[in-house]
């Protein structure tokens, strides 16, 4: 997984944030994320952890949150959103955060790129809704607000205070 830092030169249209009706960021046990210490489980990671994001470099773990819910997941296919995103078939809680930079967020969103709940991308065949699941989920929490690289993916980090997903 490598980071897709790449930004193109010129104009385009501004981001948007579309907003779920209910904003818990929080990623599924085994995805894994780019740290200063290689990728990385988020299960594994602590507070104090150093995380590389798409918007900062390389930021600090303020804190870590852990839970088992009954939550909506989607479920992408591997390489559905781009060469190498996400880099493997993943599960994702239907209203976590992921940051689209293509022609998805123009003929979507009319922005050349969107912060959007994923199950905004639901097709039915790349993109699938898998209704509601028993997952273990992992908040990764920081000062600020940061897009991080999980599975290949681009993805909002979890709010400062505790959401209820």
């Amino acid at each position: 997984m490598e980071p897709k830092t790449v930004r193109r030169a010129g104009g385009g249209l501004p981001a948007r944030h579309i907003l779920s009706e209910t904003n818990g960021n929080a990623l599924a046990a085994g995805t894994v994320v780019l740290t200063l210490d290689g990728a990385l489980p988020v299960e594994y990671l602590n507070a104090g952890d150093r995380v590389i994001t798409r918007d900062s470099g390389a930021v600090t773990l303020r804190a870590v949150r852990r839970g088992k819910r009954r939550v909506a997941a989607v479920a992408i296919a591997a390489g559905s959103l781009g060469n190498t995103r996400p880099d493997r078939d993943a599960v994702l809680a239907a209203n976590q955060e992921i940051l689209i930079r293509d022609w998805r967020a123009e003929a979507l969103f009319a922005a050349s790129r969107a912060l959007v709940p994923v199950s905004r991308l639901i097709d039915g065949e790349f993109v699938r809704d898998l209704g509601l699941v028993e997952m273990e989920l992992v908040e990764l929490v920081f000062d600020t607000p940061h897009i991080l690289y999980a599975d290949g993916l681009e993805v909002a980090s979890a709010a400062l205070e505790p959401v209820r997903i």
